[in-house]
């Protein structure tokens, strides 16, 4: 670092911390768009339920795939730059993916997920390099809920501008918030090149800081730069209990993300609008599920917030079987849960390794699996959707994720402790 460094942490960013909270907004909001419309664009486009579910799949799978090429833009294209080439083609996929064609439509949400990888790697970065230490967590975790804050209100949103538009325009209405974030960091690009800030210094100070948070961000999103640079890691099996817990989080959240809506209005026979609605409090809750786990873990040990949060997962599948009238109430409960188990997660990872090496192999490790695993979630809830006419099934399938999730978090946590 120059000397220079300590100058610009010793005031609060708020034009980055605001253009990152808003970028926040299209990292997630973009794919799940396309859950409450589901339906109607399996009947549009004569479909079955599991061709339609690639139509996210195919996103979550780019998560894992193009985190290369995209920790590459981030390193030659420097942070800002790459935030715009993240929104940019979220854009672009948007305005694809909004064709009446599933080609077209897979090929937007290719795009899609691959610039949003971008974004999966860079923010990190940034949040790093310009935050006070002491507001990173804080920064990071209002990060998490405007990811969270962007589902929610295309959870809600979608089905009545579809009611008014149709839902291709429905989609593309939500490019809105893109490209607020477009111009927010176009005005912090430009901000940087003006007098009194020099290109040159924000070029070397960000040269100096992205080539380590860049490597610490892609341990966060990806297995490809990192796996296999820390043997150490791979021998840990609490790295593997893990990996299953993980996997077991990935598939159930993305298979109750593409089809809460539909079973929202199977279950209680609500209207579109309305099951929306219903689905929306899976997302609602994951904003204040972020903070659950360090709050937790500031009073008790770290197997309280775990535990809690698994028992959370296995509540939702077993109260929309058992109790499905009260689905607001299983809803919300896993919304707090789905949030809360990345961080409990990623919270046992760090205190199971050994060095900044072992992190990022662990991490990576840990993520690139679980991306896999959440690509097959969603299509193989529909298939058993398809199979059976229920969902019980399919709701069966996501218990048995739930318990998947419960016993390897345990395990991981027995191990931990015989360390």
């Amino acid at each position: 670092m120059t000397g220079a460094a300590p100058v610009f942490r010793r005031s609060f960013p708020w034009l980055v911390v605001a253009g990152v909270l808003i970028a926040a907004l299209s990292l997630r909001a973009p794919i799940l768009a396309i859950s409450p419309v589901l339906r109607d664009i399996v009947a549009d486009l004569g479909i079955d339920a599991t061709s339609g579910s690639m139509l996210m799949t195919v996103a979550v799978a780019m998560f894992a795939i193009a985190t290369p090429a995209a920790s590459l833009v981030v390193r030659r294209a420097g942070p800002e730059i790459a935030v715009l080439v993240c929104l940019v083609g979220v854009v672009i996929g948007t305005l694809v993916r909004a064709a009446p064609d599933f080609t077209a439509m897979l090929v937007g949400t290719a795009i899609m997920g691959a610039t949003i990888t971008i974004g999966n790697v860079v923010i990190p970065v940034i949040i790093r390099r310009d935050v006070p230490d002491r507001s990173v967590p804080t920064v990071t975790a209002a990060y998490a809920a405007m990811m969270n804050l962007g589902s929610l209100l295309v959870t809600l949103g979608t089905v009545p501008i579809a009611d008014r538009t149709g839902w291709p325009l429905a989609l593309i209405a939500w490019s809105i918030l893109t490209i607020a974030g477009i111009v927010l960091w176009g005005v912090h690009l430009v901000r940087d090149r003006l007098p009194g800030m020099s290109w040159v210094e924000q070029g070397t100070r960000s040269s100096q800081t992205v080539s380590r948070g860049t490597e610490e961000s892609i341990a966060m999103t990806g297995p490809v730069p990192v796996v296999g640079r820390n043997r150490g890691a791979l021998r840990n099996p609490v790295v593997w209990l893990l990996t299953a817990a993980f996997a077991g989080q990935s598939a159930g959240y993305y298979a109750l993300s593409t089809w809460l809506p539909s079973i929202a209005a199977d279950l209680t026979g609500a209207e579109p609008t309305a099951a929306g609605a219903l689905a929306s409090m899976f997302q609602a809750t994951a904003i204040a599920g972020a903070f659950l786990v360090p709050l937790l873990a500031r009073f008790f040990p770290i197997v309280v917030p775990a535990m809690t949060v698994a028992v959370g997962w296995i509540v939702l599948s077993v109260g929309l079987l058992l109790v499905p009238d009260l689905y607001l109430l299983w809803a919300s409960i896993g919304g707090v849960a789905q949030a809360g188990g990345f961080v409990v997660v990623f919270t046992v990872l760090v205190r199971s390794v050994r060095s900044d090496a072992e992190a990022a192999t662990a991490s990576a490790t840990v993520q690139g699996i679980a991306y896999v695993a959440g690509t097959l979630g969603a299509p193989i809830a529909a298939q058993l959707h398809d199979a059976t006419g229920t969902w019980t099934a399919t709701l069966t399938f996501t218990l048995g994720l739930a318990v998947l999730f419960t016993v390897s978090l345990a395990a991981a946590l027995i191990a931990l402790g015989r360390r």
